[in-house]
């Protein structure tokens, strides 16, 4: 993997959890809110993990299966998305 495609999957990844924890802190404030595609769309672009360690260490989302299995499928079509990456890379 080159140096560029691991800072952005990490940059990805930051993203994601950072917007779990935004998320969290507008939904206990009332405030306003990321649409839960944001959240998705984070998650299938790469930052797949760190939407899924946002889920935990905030538990954000937890008692929502339906989105639950939303951010499972995009977590899906990252691994799609990478693996399609590495192959073109080779």
């Amino acid at each position: 993997m080159s140096r560029a495609t691991a800072a952005a999957l990490a940059a990805a990844n930051l993203a994601a959890f950072l917007a779990f924890g935004w998320d969290k802190i507008q939904a206990i404030r009332s405030g306003r809110r990321l649409p839960e595609t944001t959240l998705c769309l984070l998650a299938a672009v790469g930052g797949a993990a760190g939407a899924w360690v946002g889920v935990v260490v905030f538990r954000h989302k937890t008692r929502k299966p339906a989105f639950l299995l939303e951010l499972a499928v995009a977590t899906a079509a990252s691994f799609v998305w990478l693996g399609l990456a590495r192959i073109r890379a080779d």
